[in-house]
């Protein structure tokens, strides 16, 4: 079957060959139960992430580098797959987070089919998406989680050659932000957070990101100051350092200037590599 589930549709048929994912197959690099998400995510035990190997966006500064290039990671079947839901469920997991999953949707329906879990399922998402992709999610989705990378095509262009990311990440984004917001004792079970990391000379982007999630109906936003140089961050000059206070500063006064509710602010201390997983396959 000819691939299209993420905007690339590239059109690989991906049991027999990788498509620009750089994937055949389904392949994962690890599960556990990981408690470094938003609190209303991580809540008390941990949110029982998957993380997927390979990526259609592929940004230059990725933390996760070797899982988005598919480096390493593990194959395994779609019962395997619904083994791990039942897993991290058994572990006391407060909800199943899917990182990275559109390219895998097909897989994920079917393992679901075999075993769904009584805990929320968490979308995790980089946000370039199509409105399709994500109307079939929906079916099984409780939680979008979803990057707001960029606003500006120039920025999407230079740091994942895919300057149609605004084209499809913010109708994504409108789209994913229509889940109605349910809470309980602090434990998001359904609605819609939409994640900011603030880059090196893009503070400007992170304003117009508040800016239009400011439109929005009730999400949360969560802005990150955690920019490490990582990947090949060191072949653009501008990516060789954190960001600065003031950087920062410009998108947290933002926050304030357009009324954001429902916030999560990362510390300005925030940036290093403790929050890179240390791969089990």
């Amino acid at each position: 079957m000819k691939c299209a589930q993420c905007p690339i549709a590239c059109g690989a048929d991906r049991d027999k060959s990788a498509g620009a994912c750089l994937v055949k197959g389904l392949k994962i690099a690890k599960y556990y139960l990981h408690p470094f998400e938003e609190p209303c995510i991580s809540y008390k035990n941990g949110s029982g992430c998957i993380f997927f190997c390979g990526c259609s966006l592929k940004c230059v500064f990725c933390q996760n580098y070797e899982v988005s290039r598919a480096v390493r990671g593990k194959d395994i079947t779609r019962a395997e797959l619904a083994d791990i839901f039942r897993q991290l469920e058994d572990m006391g997991a407060d909800n199943i987070n899917l990182v990275n999953p559109t390219h895998y949707l097909k897989d994920i329906s079917e393992a679901l089919a075999i075993y769904r879990p009584k805990i929320p399922i968490v979308y995790n998402t980089h946000g370039y998406e199509s409105l399709q992709a994500l109307k079939e999610a929906s079916a099984f989705v409780d939680v979008w989680l979803t990057d707001l990378k960029f606003t500006d095509p120039l920025l999407a262009k230079r740091y994942t050659e895919r300057a149609d990311y605004p084209d499809f990440a913010l109708p994504a984004v409108e789209f994913m932000a229509e889940k109605p917001l349910v809470m309980s004792d602090g434990k998001m079970l359904s609605g819609c957070i939409i994640r900011h990391l603030v880059l090196p000379q893009a503070a400007y982007d992170g304003v117009n990101v508040v800016k239009f999630v400011s439109t929005l109906p009730e999400v949360y936003f969560s802005l990150m100051s955690q920019y490490t140089p990582y990947g090949e961050a060191g072949k653009f000059p501008e990516l060789r350092r954190g960001i600065t206070r003031r950087e920062y500063g410009k998108v947290l006064a933002a926050i304030e200037e357009y009324g954001l509710k429902n916030v999560y602010i990362q510390d300005f201390s925030s940036s290093g590599e403790k929050f890179i997983p240390s791969w089990d396959y």
